[in-house]
C-alpha cells in the first residue's frame, strides 16, 4: 500500500471517530471534546503505522511506542480537563461566534479529522524507513522524545497544580516552565515532531517527516494554537496577562526579563 493510500485510510478513520466526538460534543455542549479525540487518534495513527508500515521492525516499534504513549497521555490529560472543568474559554467565544450553528462545529470537527491525516504523514514515513539497527540518529530521536514528552507532561502538572488553587483564580500562571515561557507544553509539543524527523532519516521519502514540526510551527503560531490561547487569556486576565507577555518569552524557554 502506498503512503497516500495509508494517509487516506487513516482520514477516512479519522473522520468518522470525529463525527462521534461532534455528537457528544453536541448532546455534552462542550466542544472540548475535539482535543481529546485528536489526540487519541493521534495515538491510534502511531499504532497504525507501526502495525502496517513496511519498515524495519525497531522503527515500526519505535514509532507506535513513542506515538502511542505522547497521543495516549496528551488525550487522558485533556479528558481530564474536559469532565473536570466548563468548556474552554476558546470554545465559549466560537460557539458565541457561530451563534450555536452545529454545522460549523461539525466542519471544525471533521478539519481536526483531516490534520490527523497530515501529522500521521510524518509516522507513516518514519515507520516505513528500511534502515535498520539501533542508529546515532535512532538513539538521538529517543532522546528528543523523552526530552519532549517529560517536558510536556511537566508542564501540564504545573498548569494543573496552580490552576487547583482558588486563591490564583484570575492570574497568570509563572510556576516552573511557565516562568520561562508562556507556552511551554506547544514548544515540547512542537519538539517532539522532531524525533520522528530523526527516525525517517535514510527512508526513501524522508523529507516528509519534516512536515510534522513545520505543520505543528504553523499551526501554533497561526491557527489554533498561540493566538486564540492569548486572545482567551487576555480577556480573563487582562493587565497581568500584558505584563506576563512583556516579562515571558512567547514559545522558546528562555529566562524572564523585567517589565519596564
Amino acid at each position: 500500500m502506498s503512503l497516500l493510500q495509508h494517509v487516506l485510510l487513516v482520514w477516512f478513520g479519522a473522520a468518522l471517530v470525529m463525527t462521534a466526538a461532534w455528537a457528544l460534543s453536541w448532546k455534552r455542549r462542550n466542544a472540548g471534546w475535539v482535543d481529546v479525540f485528536w489526540a487519541g487518534l493521534m495515538a491510534a495513527a502511531a499504532l497504525y503505522a507501526g502495525s502496517f508500515s513496511d519498515g524495519a521492525a525497531l522503527n515500526r516499534w519505535l514509532v507506535a511506542m513513542m506515538g502511542g504513549l505522547w497521543g495516549a497521555r496528551l488525550s487522558l490529560h485533556l479528558m481530564h480537563r474536559v469532565l473536570g472543568e466548563p468548556e474552554d474559554g476558546r470554545y465559549r467565544t466560537l460557539r458565541e461566534h457561530w451563534s450555536g450553528d452545529q454545522r460549523r462545529f461539525f466542519l471544525f470537527f471533521q478539519a481536526q479529522a483531516l490534520i490527523v491525516a497530515l501529522f500521521s504523514v510524518p509516522l507513516l514515513v518514519a515507520a516505513a524507513n528500511p534502515e535498520s539497527g539501533l542508529r546515532t540518529v535512532t538513539a538521538l530521536a529517543i532522546v528528543v522524545w523523552l526530552v519532549a514528552v517529560g517536558g510536556e507532561a511537566l508542564a501540564d502538572r504545573q498548569l494543573a497544580r496552580f490552576r487547583a488553587v482558588p486563591a490564583n483564580r484570575g492570574r497568570t500562571c509563572r510556576a516552573g516552565l511557565w516562568g520561562w515561557s508562556r507556552h511551554p507544553n506547544y514548544f515540547f509539543e512542537w519538539l517532539h515532531w522532531f524525533a520522528y524527523a530523526l527516525l525517517a532519516v535514510g527512508a526513501p521519502q524522508a523529507w516528509l517527516a519534516l512536515l510534522g514540526p513545520v505543520l505543528m510551527l504553523a499551526f501554533l503560531y497561526r491557527f489554533t494554537g498561540i493566538p486564540w490561547a492569548e486572545q482567551q487569556a487576555l480577556r480573563s486576565r487582562g493587565e497581568d496577562y500584558r505584563r506576563y507577555q512583556r516579562e515571558v518569552s512567547p514559545f522558546i524557554p528562555r529566562p524572564p526579563r523585567s517589565s519596564p
